[in-house]
């Protein structure tokens, strides 16, 4: 496959947004490409015009054969020039015995014993090849570089008093921007002004529009639909949710399989090998059995076209690269190929609790305050610990309370809770084990929920229950992953025994492990991974340690932290674990069909060398074995271009 010849005079001219295949602009690479494609089909049928005529002549009129030579000569050199010059430039670089040396030494040699059309031939059909190649790895990275459309070019900002239309790269966060129907959000922002709906595919891959409000939290790439909005900016550029997935697209090819290694390692000492076995082939019976010269040249020029790898090089990386596009579009996001490989192996899947086998909305369903406190100021204590925290939790408290003081410094506990310092009170908020250990003689509330204890100056205030309600698909999405051979459900969760105890009933899970801290997650996680391969998914701070150290992190990308993406090896951008069947099923596939190509690749091209070299098989069929295989082996790897499409509808 060659690279595209971006000319970067143009990208200055145009967005800098870089197309998958190289660090050039977009509108580069479609111009340069169409015209080197129309290049490619005019010199194709040219030269394939005048290789037909050549044969017609040499065939139908023997007398006459020694004219065709002449027209012979001139289409090889309109079909084959350029590769022949490919072969002689990585000669030069050191990288020599590719599929352009292979190709050029097989046709000259035809040259160079006779056999004209064959000559020809070999060029004439390694080229359609390249073409047909070219096309479906056209047809592969439109899938993936469509999701750079994702991040508009401008943004409207209002400053001093007036709506600017600006790059949103100089945009920063707290500044008002506005969105007009039908235009793409430029940067994740809080809705403060307007309703209407989104169109969220790009993001998450659901195709029903979302309706927004003033308060709700909006993610770049979302196309708005009906009526303006006005948004506060959360994120800069660099961190927004579209230069995420943008950068998580661009770099997925960066991290190769096994399988992937394998193909580079082998194509590298493969091609020396035939080409030495060729050479014997040539001159071994000649010299030592009295052969005819022509005869086993000819035997070794086909050895040499059958041996050709190409169609391994190209269709391996391109299954997986079909495959990332195919997840992509249902808002699932590999980071690298390599991920892919390692969730076919997993045979333990492992859950956080909260934002993920659960909704993470949570909702204040009981107030417990201490004697001599009333539930008012329980609660208006709790959201100004809670005034930076976008935690579920945090934004319950939050939701609850209109009137709170800001706190003048917070800090955030991991596992534990929240402390803040409001004036000269030192404010507390978090679980049984915060309390603990800050040796607050707390009052241990008995109801089932997630527990919430606040103190102040070390005297304990009371305590708020917030329930969390499961996710209406995650019974349904365990028994689907059990179906799809998952041996092992498991729960991890910081919350309470109890909570984790009804959780679990509910979803049948195999087991679950409560009241843990990050490190106490980890910990857990590692010792199930040491029996079977293990997932873990999360969507929390906390859980990006586990994420990180994971075989196969899986994080909730819609409203998961940024921490638990960046960890992540997949994000779920539709912030459902329903969605995650369909991650296996089709890592499954990916995986399934590179292999298949593996092993029909190699055991045709095995059989083929063999009649080869036993002059069963002449330069003909060597020619259409080697396109043949190689077409076969793409169309093959396509398909997973519209794998997400069959699957996604059970999700």
């Amino acid at each position: 496959m060659e690279s595209c010849h971006c000319h970067s005079e143009c990208c200055h001219e145009h967005a800098e947004k870089s197309c998958c295949c190289c660090h050039h602009c977009e509108h580069c690479h479609a111009e340069t490409h169409e015209a080197d494609e129309k290049w490619e089909k005019l010199r194709i049928l040219s030269g394939g015009i005048l290789f037909a005529a050549a044969a017609i002549l040499f065939y139908a009129c023997p007398e006459y054969a020694h004219l065709s030579i002449p027209a012979f000569i001139a289409a090889w050199l309109i079909l084959g020039i350029d590769v022949a010059v490919k072969a002689v430039r990585t000669i030069f670089k050191g990288h020599f015995l590719d599929e352009n040396f292979l190709m050029t030494l097989a046709s000259i040699g035809a040259f160079a014993i006779a056999e004209y059309p064959e000559a020809v031939a070999v060029m004439f059909f390694y080229r359609i090849g390249e073409m047909l190649e070219d096309k479906a790895v056209e047809k592969s990275r439109h899938s993936i570089s469509s999701l750079l459309e994702m991040q508009p070019d401008t943004a409207r900002v209002r400053r001093d008093d007036q709506w600017l239309e600006i790059s949103p790269e100089n945009i920063e966060v707290g500044e008002l921007i506005l969105v007009r129907p039908g235009e793409r959000i430029p940067l994740d922002g809080r809705v403060t002004e307007g309703e209407s709906r989104l169109d969220m595919q790009a993001i998450t891959g659901e195709s029903v529009p979302k309706k927004v409000r003033v308060g709700d939290e909006l993610l770049s790439g979302c196309i708005n639909l009906e009526s303006a909005l006005t948004l506060e900016v959360t994120h800069v550029l660099s961190e927004s949710m579209a230069s995420k997935i943008i950068e998580l697209v661009e770099t997925a090819q960066e991290l190769k399989t096994p399988a992937e290694r394998f193909i580079t390692k082998f194509a590298r000492f493969y091609t020396p090998i035939v080409v030495g076995c060729a050479a014997l082939l040539a001159l071994i019976p000649p010299l030592l059995l009295d052969g005819l010269w022509s005869v086993w040249l000819q035997r070794a020029f086909v050895f040499l076209v059958v041996s050709c790898p190409c169609a391994l090089v190209i269709s391996v990386p391109m299954a997986y690269f079909c495959g990332i596009g195919a997840a992509s579009r249902r808002g699932i996001l590999f980071r690298g190929s390599a991920c892919i490989e390692a969730l076919c192996k997993i045979r333990t899947m492992v859950f956080d609790k909260t934002g993920t086998l659960t909704q993470g909305t949570f909702e204040i369903t009981h107030v417990e305050p201490a004697p001599g406190i009333d539930a008012d100021s329980l609660l208006k204590l709790a959201a100004s610990a809670e005034a930076h925290s976008n935690h579920p939790i945090a934004r319950s408290i939050l939701n609850s309370v209109h009137d709170y003081i800001q706190p003048d410094e917070t800090v955030e506990k991991s596992g534990l809770g929240i402390q803040c310092r409001c004036g000269h009170d030192v404010i507390l908020v978090g679980n049984a084990a915060m309390m603990a250990s800050e040796n607050v003689a707390f009052q241990e509330c008995g109801a089932v929920g997630t527990l919430v204890y606040v103190a102040r100056n070390g005297e304990y205030l009371g305590c708020i229950v917030i329930s969390d309600a499961i996710r209406p698909e995650s019974l349904d999405t365990m028994q689907r992953l059990r179906d799809s051979g998952i041996k092992k459900l498991v729960m991890l969760t910081g919350d309470s025994e109890k909570i984790a105890e009804s959780v679990s009933s509910q979803l049948k899970l195999d087991e679950f492990h409560a009241n843990l801290k990050p490190a106490d997650k980890l910990a857990h996680f590692n010792e199930l991974a040491e029996s079977m391969p293990a997932a873990f998914v999360g969507d929390g701070m906390n859980d990006a340690p586990v994420l990180a150290s994971a075989g196969v992190g899986i994080a909730m990308g819609g409203a998961g932290s940024d921490a638990a993406i960046d960890a992540a090896d997949v994000v779920l951008m539709g912030n459902q674990v329903g969605n995650l069947p369909f991650a296996l099923s089709i890592a499954r596939k990916t995986h399934g069909i590179a292999v298949q190509n593996i092993i029909f690749a190699l055991s045709v091209k095995f059989i083929l060398l063999i009649l080869g070299a036993l002059g069963i098989i002449g330069l003909w069929v060597a020619v259409f074995g080697d396109v043949g295989v190689m077409v076969i082996a793409v169309c093959n790897a396509l398909r997973m271009n519209s794998a997400g499409d069959g699957v996604a509808s059970r999700s």
